[in-house]
């Protein structure tokens, strides 16, 4: 995929436990440890041990991933322990499935547009442009719609790395020092965002701009950013960047991030089936407590949050960008049969979406 985006230089020059038990004795242990850190020290040297890196900074990946690996490390008892390690700690986010296939990280957990993945489905990761509108609708699509399988059949081609599961994350909106209340004030922003997502919205004159996770708050104080359009309002404020924004724009340009888990397929196959199993429950715990905690945090931040003023683009002239992204997404559909697959399930899914009507499609 061709990088429309600006990079950094061009701005700045120079388990014997059961899960369930594992699960509550990671709530009841609380935060504030070294994202490596076990819950408690195993009374043997374990057998296996895995070096994880996740998309996330430390702050968020306290909620995205910390709490289910805690977990896992419980259940494993000893056998086996997953050493966390969060955004850009071992890899950079671009290079983060080649250090997966390398045997540099043992698994990962990201999207796959801005880890770079060799796969062309990769697109469709983090924020497809309107391709949903609620976090529910990524593990339908997934789950019962075909991808998952779509997904498996790509990875086979890639050597060392095995795909397990996709889940969803929060929303995609501006938070700006800018507000943002026509289409004409997205010209000339200079944004942190995804590759897809900026590639979609050039033309609206929005400069994508692709910095180290741990930068962009930085960046927005220094001036060089003018805001992000990389997650909702919940990370906004869990992350800091509601501490150097001034504004939060209620359209988003998807209702919700899919990202991935993936593993080494050398590392995967040396498990044995129980600690197999063990992973996939607890990327399922940590499906589940990011859709209930995104679900909270999205609604009390707009309404409790007290740091955004929140800004609207008229949804007349929103549609124009929804339509936009309908052609968007006719233009992937070119460039694979596989892009082309994906697109018409999209598709599918939204038409029937929208036939259901409420709670389903609102508008």
């Amino acid at each position: 995929m061709q990088d429309f985006s600006l990079s950094r230089r061009d701005l700045i020059k120079g388990g014997a436990t059961t899960l369930a038990g594992a699960i509550a004795a990671s709530a009841l242990a609380g935060l504030g440890r070294p994202a490596y850190a076990q819950e408690k020290k195993p009374a043997r040297k374990p057998k296996y041990k895995w070096r994880m890196q996740t998309y996330a900074g430390s702050a968020l990946g306290e909620h995205v991933i910390k709490p289910s690996i805690d977990a896992f490390n419980i259940a494993a008892n000893g056998e086996m322990v997953i050493e966390l390690y969060y955004a850009d700690q071992i890899a950079p986010q671009g290079e983060l499935v080649r250090a997966l296939q390398r045997g540099v990280l043992d698994a990962i957990q990201t999207d796959e547009d801005s880890a770079q993945s060799p796969v062309d489905v990769s697109i469709f990761s983090a924020y497809f442009p309107f391709a949903s509108q609620y976090s529910l609708d990524v593990p339908t699509l997934w789950n019962w719609y075909g991808l998952n399988k779509i997904w498996e059949e790509a990875y086979a081609k890639v050597d060392n790395v095995t795909f397990l599961s996709v889940g969803s994350w929060d929303p995609c909106n501006f938070a700006t020092t800018k507000p943002i209340r026509s289409l004409k004030d997205l010209k000339g922003l200079r944004v942190y965002m995804f590759p897809t997502g900026g590639q979609f919205m050039q033309q609206f004159g929005v400069v994508p701009v692709s910095l180290p996770y741990s930068d962009v708050q930085m960046a927005i104080q220094t001036k060089e950013l003018d805001g992000v359009c990389w997650s909702g309002i919940t990370e906004v404020y869990t992350v800091g960047w509601a501490d150097v924004t001034k504004y939060y724009l209620t359209n988003p340009i998807s209702g919700a991030w899919a990202g991935a888990y993936l593993v080494n397929t050398k590392s995967w196959n040396a498990l044995p089936e129980h600690l197999r199993m063990l992973f996939k429950l607890c990327i399922d715990y940590s499906h589940y407590y990011r859709l209930h905690w995104y679900w909270w945090g999205e609604a009390h931040y707009r309404v409790k949050g007290g740091k955004l003023e929140l800004t609207s683009i008229p949804e007349s002239e929103w549609e124009t960008v929804r339509q936009a992204a309908y052609k968007f997404w006719d233009e992937i559909a070119k460039r694979s049969p596989t892009t082309a697959k994906v697109v018409s399930i999209i598709k599918e899914y939204n038409e029937l979406m929208a036939k259901a009507g409420p709670p389903y499609r609102c508008v």
